[in-house]
């Protein structure tokens, strides 16, 4: 068995990677002491890119473009040490679900020892546009994350902007917000029953009461300098390895998207 290692692992939809590294915030990222780095709505093809987006020092990347040029897409950044034993795909490798890989929802690296599933849920948009899609989605992510945990005898670390407020408490206004896109109650009942079949949000882990903790504001009527947000963006784990979790933090002070990064520190 491999000695288990503090591995520290950040997650941010960055609304597009261009338009972050030209705010200047892309180095900053890489000059912490993350081991691997997820993020979501790269809004980019690999392809576009030159080297300062794929080429990162102590890094490898990975990326999952949509077919839609400019919407959505994931990518990973691996320290050298991780990628050189990791798998890298898809979920249509896992369970040949291609219509959300059209979209590049997802990346799932695999370490053997452990499985990091990168992933921007898909937005239910307003009256429930595309809740159907979305429900799919959830259902569909979560029967590839029981797929990779290997009848649960390895931690699956589910990451990324999961477009949901599960409870009133992570959300400023909930009173406002009953209809609308992430906080429809059938998109809530699915997270909640997803952490009921085994799998532990590890912010609530560590912050079972704690309020104000948002990670995605609006960029309407200055919502963020008003801290009037929601928490919509996620580490979960299979809860068997949930005591594997050192810490787990939302980065609320750093710009340049409307959400922000969230980590997780855990032994892996």
């Amino acid at each position: 068995m491999a000695t288990l290692q503090s591995r520290h692992l950040i997650s941010w939809n960055v609304n597009g990677i261009r338009a972050i590294h030209k705010k200047g915030l892309l180095n900053p990222l890489f000059s912490g002491d993350w081991d691997i780095i997820a993020l979501q709505e790269t809004k980019v093809n690999r392809d576009q890119l030159g080297p300062e987006y794929t080429e990162r020092p102590g890094y490898r990347s990975y990326w999952s473009d949509a077919e839609r040029k400019g919407y959505s897409g994931t990518a990973l950044f691996i320290k050298e040490d991780l990628a050189r034993n990791a798998s890298i795909s898809r979920m249509v490798d896992v369970i040949g679900e291609n219509i959300f890989d059209a979209e590049g929802r997802s990346l799932i690296a695999d370490f053997n020892s452990f499985v990091l599933v990168n992933c921007y849920f898909p937005n239910s948009q307003e009256k429930g546009r595309r809740i159907d899609y979305k429900l799919a989605f959830n259902r569909t992510i979560h029967r590839c994350c029981e797929e990779l945990s290997r009848n649960h005898s390895r931690p699956v670390l589910l990451c990324g902007d999961y477009n949901v407020a599960v409870r009133e408490i992570d959300l400023a206004r909930p009173d406002d917000n009953h209809q609308s896109p992430g906080f429809l109650p059938k998109e809530r009942e699915w997270m909640e029953h997803f952490m009921a079949d085994g799998y532990t949000d590890s912010f609530r882990h560590f912050y079972p009461d704690k309020t104000d903790a948002y990670s995605w504001w609006s960029y309407r009527t200055r919502a963020r300098e008003r801290n009037v947000g929601w928490r919509i963006d996620y580490f979960c784990i299979n809860s068997p390895f949930a005591r594997q979790l050192e810490d787990a933090a939302i980065l609320d002070q750093a710009i340049g998207s409307d959400h922000c990064p969230v980590c997780v520190t855990a032994q892996l």
